[in-house]
């Protein structure tokens, strides 16, 4: 069946209300203090990338004068001006919070941004020093007199524009501009007898603008930043050199289009036409801000010292029960399959496999897929140990990985370097796979020890995101998997797949396939059911299956973090579907998936989103969880973050999400919380555990064995 547009909600709108659930944390006065603070940057810096890749790429269509509409039958304009809407009354709600509440919260707690026009003479004192010791050396003003005398601004960085007066002209002023970088430090910190005081850069610079401008009357100084274009795709097809063509197009991007200004509310008139004239940018891109410009320069704020009082309570990742640090990793997973959670779980032994696999003079090849990594990896550090010693390493950098293209191209060449075998993805396809093969000579043959993870290798991501790692040494697995990796790497035709499924060639039907499944069990009076637990729900055919599924009765529950266009609760189409969307402490980024198979519980994980991106145009995996003990953890994972009624939202038909509250007498269930408080319980039932088994020292034969 074809969905109606009206039961489809918009892929731009359904964005953008992910966004203010996440704002609504900033807003919430039971948050502590700097935990809403950290919230409030993290809206600003997603909207920032919305501005550059979702809006950039529509402005991009309107430009191309595109007729089409997108499946909820909204045209480019509509959407672009749906957008201006939402997000001038999101950057109220940002600017309202922080202004009108954290500010003055975070003040009673002496945490205080100093005004220089209020400002104490010590304060002045001090900010006069940072300003001649520190700013004034490094900037410099630049004037414009031409008419096409405008320079090459870079994007999301802060610029001060300086409106000078001139006698006999007309207009009687000029303009200089000031690009205030990013050597210096945006927050500079002022002394206090307590607690912590600051200033911003831009005030500081404003106060002391005159010393750019000696003998001259400056009339005016006016932050802004602006957002450039970011939805710029290489075309492969032309690009013999796909480095070469990515530092291209990283070059592309610093002279893209402006696609949204920002600047100080307080600009005066012509200092605005100005900026909006030379930048090609109207009304519609411009937002004029009230307070201070790019709050998610405050998340580093939310790491002071001191004040642990205003953030939550520590949650240290936890040692895995089943994970024996004295014992190598090798001999943990042919033991039995290891599945943590992270980041209630540490992420460590996912470390640990890599750099012992190394040095382990057994270990013949490792093969790895990297699509974003950690400034200081020692996952690549240990790739580059491993080929210096003369192993066999293969690793696919993902060098089309969104932001993450410059880090990449560094972290290839250095692994090239070093001896690794690197392949950059796939021509066409980006590699978003998460899978580690290593391949290890044993008394029984060559044994392929696996990972696969929802996440990606990054040892500091795997502290903030919730994710799934799988390490198993099944030999089932590990055919499939070689498989798999042999197809990237040497351009053959994938072959069939015993147990892993991979995009983009089997998975969309693979799902089909499931859901389909679930339908006829329904239809033969068997029950029936489906959970799936994603990022972004998308794509229009697995959105139509889902309906179809509602229609025969099927329960479909779905956790969905951020964008989901299907309409649930819709009478005769999706009254069967359920989804709730969790915001807390941790991104929740695992893909989990149930089917109830007529009891045979089928359970996966995925490093796909159900988006048409992912499934037509990145390499994906699908992987099963078999053996019960995992499969039993992730039914009970999947009935907790359905179960939450704190800090779950539960999408309406009309596309609004309404915040689960417990009833009364209802015990509160705080998923992330209680996900946390059960790993923390397993390794101390297990300590408790091997405390009451006594283990006698034996006594050493005479040959010392």
């Amino acid at each position: 069946m074809a969905i109606a547009a009206d039961h489809y909600i918009n892929r731009e709108l359904s964005w953008l209300a992910f966004n203010r659930r996440v704002l609504e944390e900033a807003e919430n006065a039971e948050v502590p203090a700097l935990e809403r603070l950290k919230f409030l940057a993290i809206t600003a810096s997603n909207l920032e990338e919305f501005f550059m890749v979702r809006v950039g790429g529509l402005l991009l269509q309107r430009h191309a004068q595109a007729a089409s509409t997108d499946p909820a039958g909204m045209t480019v304009t509509e959407q672009l001006d749906a957008i201006e809407r939402e997000v001038r009354a999101m950057v109220e709600r940002q600017y309202d919070c922080f202004c009108r509440h954290l500010e003055p919260l975070l003040e009673q707690h002496g945490i205080q941004r100093v005004s220089m026009d209020a400002a104490t003479a010590r304060h002045l004192d001090a900010a006069r020093r940072v300003f001649q010791d520190q700013i004034f050396p490094v900037l410099s003003p630049m004037g414009l007199s031409a008419e096409n005398d405008f320079p090459l601004l870079v994007g999301g960085t802060l610029h001060v524009l300086i409106q000078i007066r001139t006698e006999g002209e007309d207009p009687p002023y000029r303009f200089a501009l000031m690009p205030l970088g990013v050597a210096l430090p945006r927050i500079i910190t002022l002394p206090t007898n307590q607690g912590f005081s600051f200033a911003l850069l831009e005030d500081i610079v404003r106060f002391f603008i005159e010393d750019f401008f000696p003998g001259e009357q400056v009339l005016s100084v006016t932050p802004f930043r602006i957002t450039r274009n970011a939805d710029l795709s290489l075309q492969e097809d032309a690009a013999a050199d796909l480095l070469h063509g990515m530092k291209e197009l990283l070059q592309q991007r610093r002279t893209a289009g402006c696609v949204r200004l920002e600047v100080s509310s307080d600009a005066p008139t012509a200092c605005l036409e100005f900026l909006q004239t030379r930048l090609g940018v109207g009304d519609q891109l411009t937002y004029t801000i009230p307070g201070p410009l790019d709050l998610s320069a405050f998340m580093q704020m939310s790491g002071l010292e001191g004040y642990d009082f205003l953030r939550y309570e520590p949650w240290p990742p936890v040692r895995s029960p089943i994970v024996d640090p004295s014992q190598p990793m090798f001999a943990t997973i042919a033991e039995r399959n290891v599945l943590l959670s992270h980041p209630y779980e540490s992420y460590e032994p996912v470390v640990r496999l890599i750099e012992e696999a190394a040095t382990d003079p057994d270990v013949l090849a490792i093969k790895q897929t990297l699509y974003r990594t950690s400034r200081d990896s020692r996952i690549v550090a240990a790739l580059k140990r491993a080929a210096e010693r003369g192993k066999y390493v293969t690793a696919i950098v993902e060098l089309k990985a969104r932001f993450d293209e410059a880090r990449n191209i560094e972290w290839a060449q250095e692994l090239e370097q070093a001896g690794v075998q690197v392949i950059y993805g796939v021509k066409n396809l980006k590699t978003h796979a998460k899978i580690c093969i290593i391949v290890r000579r044993e008394p029984r043959g060559i044994v392929r020890y696996l990972h696969f993870g929802t996440g990606n290798y990054n040892e500091s991501t795997a502290r903030l995101y919730s994710d799934i790692s799988y390490m198993t040494c099944n030999e089932e697995y590990g055919r499939d998997a070689s498989a798999f990796f042999n197809a990237i790497t040497g351009y053959s035709q994938p072959q069939q797949y015993h147990t892993l499924e991979a995009a983009p060639i089997g998975l969309r039907k693979r799902l089909l396939s499931l859901i389909e499944g679930e339908i006829f069990r329904k239809k033969q009076g068997q029950k029936a059911a489906i959970t799936a637990k994603l990022n972004a729900l998308v794509d229009p055919q697995l959105i139509e299956a889902l309906y179809r599924a509602s229609q025969a009765g099927v329960p479909v529950r779905l956790n969905i973090r951020s964008i989901c266009c299907l309409r649930p609760g819709v009478p005769d189409l999706s009254e069967h579907i359920e989804v709730v969307s969790i915001i807390d402490r941790f991104l929740e980024h695992a893909r989990i998936l149930h089917f109830h198979h007529g009891g045979d519980d089928l359970v996966f994980i995925s490093s796909a989103d159900w988006m048409p991106r992912n499934l037509d145009r990145r390499i994906e995996l699908l992987v099963p969880i078999e053996d019960s003990a995992s499969q039993k953890r992730i039914l009970e994972m999947l009935d907790i973050y359905f179960s939450d009624n704190c800090q779950s939202w539960e999408l309406q038909p009309d596309a609004s999400y309404r915040r689960r509250q417990p009833a009364a007498h209802q015990p509160r269930i705080r998923a992330q919380e209680r996900l946390y408080r059960l790993a923390a319980d397993a390794i101390r039932q297990a300590e408790l555990a091997r405390q009451t088994v006594f283990e006698p020292h034996q006594p050493i034969s005479a040959d010392g064995e």
